[in-house]
């Protein structure tokens, strides 16, 4: 008997559907498949054309949307033509936001604020704008000014004081506009770190950058945060991080005006001078003490003069005064003016803002350690450094540059802004470069640069073969000077520690080129391969590889011209950007060639088989593949060769020749349980059960299913685990085994929906036609 169909408030029910669709960030396509439902019938229930829709259907469409039992309810009932009810406590349609159907990280409110700076002073009318500002929808504020002038110190202050009327989270991210050691943060780049601390899941990030933007933007929907763009150098950096939601509030910092995006967004503008004379007494009496300003009013005038009223002036020497409290004002602006280094003007060339003799004062308060480890650190190309990296800098231990990095923080010449990592304020960094330029001859600062650089190639190298153990290791180049790399123990290590250096090596590639360190260069990107991938950064993957080619085409280097031009095909093998990929994958091909790398040509090849046979060539395709094993056969690479071994057997199922493919996959099994290669065997068993089922040998493939299942849970690898479940109930469903079958499927959809992965709606489907089909058959005579 057909389902009964009931008439529906068609244009209540069609608003639901369509917002919360768009909340789950799903297409009309997308939720059809998930739903088991046609693309028709979801673009009819939207546009009101279906006017009687059949309940089941509405009942896939809510779960495929993992609605909340309300949410659930609500659309049932507009699909029956019913009033839908709300608690008194919850806002009606249209008098505030609807529920939050989005997936669950949607939900997740950071709080990347940093701390507020202690003994904040003055700035009263441009906080009572920003106040009055965040009132209104899609707020921009623009806070410009000088260097030092307090611009971050004003926006973080108030950010925090209001983080209460931004109760989904706040975001911050310095994009580094005028850094003076490197290039403005990309915003592709910041996007993507946004999306980390939103929580999204790797495999849920969109491959190219505006979808990245897009989807940025559509957590951000209906939704309350402020967002700190700190340090930004123009418009154009700016304009990919503003979010759409008018709940929304941007607070902007920068040394620019940013009059494209007053005249284009309607952002408004705070120019934020130098303290006044009184608000800069306050800031000193916050920080020194009401009693000891008090007391020598003359030496605190002369010291905000002295400072020019410049906020990270006054802070510095602040900082420095509290450490001797012993010591008059008087003596202190004394040495002052008679201080004949000057930090040259900032970029506006106001004499306001020379604050040198503050810098080089606090300076010669240091020990000579300190003082050499200062200096070494101006030469440090990336954002922050750890302990480990400060000791390699100064050729020293980690327990002895410890008590020098404290030092430096005493005298505020350095901060902690997370435990153990280390930076400075832009200003700091440029005194530091500028006393290693004039201190330390040119040879002592480039054998710095080469130990750090060998620090991180060597760590970043010896992570990357703990990632994949069976990867062919590179021939490093001799260090400067012996430096032992960071014991990384295991695989758990391995991506702890290049997740906290990620944005360190980045600029150290980009340092390598820039000082000549041509090998250094390509090898970084080689050895941040692998993390990368997995963490699903395929835009930094395409920079370093970016530079790596340029590093190794100036070395003349030709298997290092192999490695870039393969890293750079994963990217376009990720888009399906089949062609370019091939070309690169092509080149890549020529060099190994070139230099005799029979792994190398191997590896390209079988990934130019993989891409020409997604291009449609199947024949060439297969050819590359079989290529890839003879090479690996030659090389002797065993491991290899039951990797090649596989992936022709999975070849061949696609062919139909299962019998072929039966026997290839047995081949790749032996010799993976011959050389260890566990990992491997995990692919294959899963190869095997999938040839076995496609046969009808039922018995078999459960058995081959079962082991791949069971090495995947030994590493820990959810996925894979989740995919030989998934198929392993399908086997049983075609043995008719229903209880198995959606035993089976429930343990794989559990997994997959911890993984927060696309194919558990899949999984969610076959359950629901198992369910279906079982109550039909209860219901049935006999």
């Amino acid at each position: 008997m057909a389902p009964r169909e009931i008439p529906a408030e068609s244009g209540l029910l069609a608003a639901e559907l369509r917002k919360s669709r768009e909340r789950a960030l799903l297409t009309q396509e997308e939720l059809a498949q998930r739903a088991g439902l046609s693309v028709g019938t979801v673009r009819g229930l939207e546009t009101g054309r279906i006017q009687r829709p059949r309940l089941g259907s509405v009942r896939m469409l809510a779960d495929a949307l993992t609605l909340t039992e309300p949410d659930r309810a609500a659309l049932i009932a507009l699909a029956r033509g019913e009033p839908v009810s709300r608690p008194d406590d919850e806002p009606a349609a249209d008098d505030g936001p609807a529920p939050d159907t989005r997936p669950a990280y949607a939900g997740v409110r950071p709080a990347q604020l940093p701390a507020a700076v202690a003994g904040f002073a003055g700035r009263a009318e441009p906080l009572r704008i920003l106040d009055d500002t965040a009132g209104r929808p899609s707020a921009t504020m623009v806070i410009a000014g000088t260097a030092g002038v307090g611009k971050t110190t004003l926006a973080v202050h108030w950010a925090q004081r209001v983080r209460d009327r931004f109760p989904d989270g706040q975001l911050y991210v310095n994009l580094r506009g005028f850094h003076p050691t490197g290039s403005p943060l990309d915003p592709a780049v910041a996007v993507r770190g946004f999306l980390d601390a939103l929580q999204v899941p790797p495999q849920r990030i969109p491959a190219t950058e505006d979808a990245q933007s897009a989807l940025y933007r559509s957590l951000l929907a209906d939704r309350r945060l402020l967002v700190v763009l700190d340090n930004a150098r123009d418009a154009e950096q700016v304009r990919p991080l503003l979010p759409g939601s008018p709940g929304c509030m941007v607070v902007v910092t920068s040394r620019d005006q940013l009059s494209s995006l007053v005249a284009a967004e309607g952002a408004q503008v705070i120019n934020l001078d130098v303290l006044s004379a009184d608000e800069a007494r306050d800031l000193l009496s916050r920080r020194l003490g009401d009693d000891r300003v008090t007391a020598e009013p003359q030496a605190a005038d002369a010291l905000v003069a002295a400072c020019a009223r410049l906020p990270l002036a006054l802070a510095v020497l602040a900082a420095r005064a509290a450490i001797r409290p012993d010591f008059p004002l008087a003596a202190l602006t004394g040495e002052l003016s008679r201080s004949r280094d000057r930090l040259a003007a900032f970029s506006d060339d106001s004499a306001l803002t020379d604050v040198r003799a503050v810098f080089s004062w606090s300076y010669r308060t240091l020990g000579d350690a300190a003082a050499r480890l200062f200096r070494l650190l101006g030469v440090h190309a990336g954002p922050d450094i750890d302990v480990e990296t400060a000791a390699r800098l100064a050729t020293t231990s980690p327990a002895r540059v410890r008590p020098l990095l404290a030092e430096l923080a005493r005298a505020h010449l350095i901060n902690e802004p997370t435990l153990g990592r280390y930076a400075f304020h832009d200003l700091l960094r440029a005194y530091a470069a500028e006393l290693a330029a004039g201190t330390d001859s040119d040879d002592e600062r480039r054998e710095a640069i080469h130990r750090v650089l060998d620090y991180y190639l060597r760590t970043a190298h010896s992570a990357a073969l703990l990632l994949l153990p069976g990867r062919k290791p590179l021939e490093l180049p001799p260090p400067v000077a012996e430096v032992a790399p960071y014991v990384l123990a295991d695989h758990e290590r391995a991506m702890s520690w290049l997740g906290a250096e990620h944005a360190t090596l980045l600029a150290a590639v980009e340092q390598a080129f820039e000082a000549g360190f041509d090998r250094h260069a390509w090898q970084l990107a080689w050895s941040m391969r692998t993390f990368l991938q997995w963490r699903g950064h395929w835009h930094d993957l395409t920079t370093v590889f970016g530079t790596g080619l340029r590093a190794a085409t100036r070395l003349g280097d030709p298997i290092g011209q192999a490695y870039a031009h393969r890293g750079l095909s994963l990217t376009h093998v990720t888009m399906r950007r089949f062609d370019e990929a091939r070309t690169h994958l092509l080149k890549a091909l020529d060099g190994f060639a070139a230099d005799g790398d029979l792994v190398g040509q191997a590896d390209v090849s079988r990934t130019l088989g993989w891409v020409l046979w997604s291009m449609g060539r199947r024949e060439e395709g297969l050819g590359h593949a079989e290529r890839a094993q003879e090479l690996y056969a030659r090389a002797g690479d065993r491991a290899g060769q039951a990797d090649g071994l596989n992936n022709l057997g999975w070849l061949h199922v696609q062919l139909d020749d299962h019998d072929r493919a039966l026997v290839l996959c047995r081949r790749a099994l032996v010799l993976q349980q011959e050389v260890g290669d566990r990992r491997g065997e995990t692919a294959t068993w899963h190869s095997l059960g999938y040839v076995h089922h496609l046969l009808g040998d039922y018995r078999e493939a459960v058995a081959c299913y079962e082991r791949s299942a069971d090495l995947a849970r030994s590493f820990d690898d959810g996925y894979r685990e989740a995919e030989a479940l998934a198929h392993l109930g399908d086997t049983y469903q075609a043995i008719n085994d229903r209880r198995a079958a959606g035993e089976t499927w429930r343990r794989a959809l559990a997994i997959l929906t911890e993984l927060d992965h696309s194919e558990a709606a899949d999984l969610r489907a076959k359950l629901r036609s198992l369910d279906d089909g079982q109550a039909q058959g209860e219901g049935s005579s006999p």
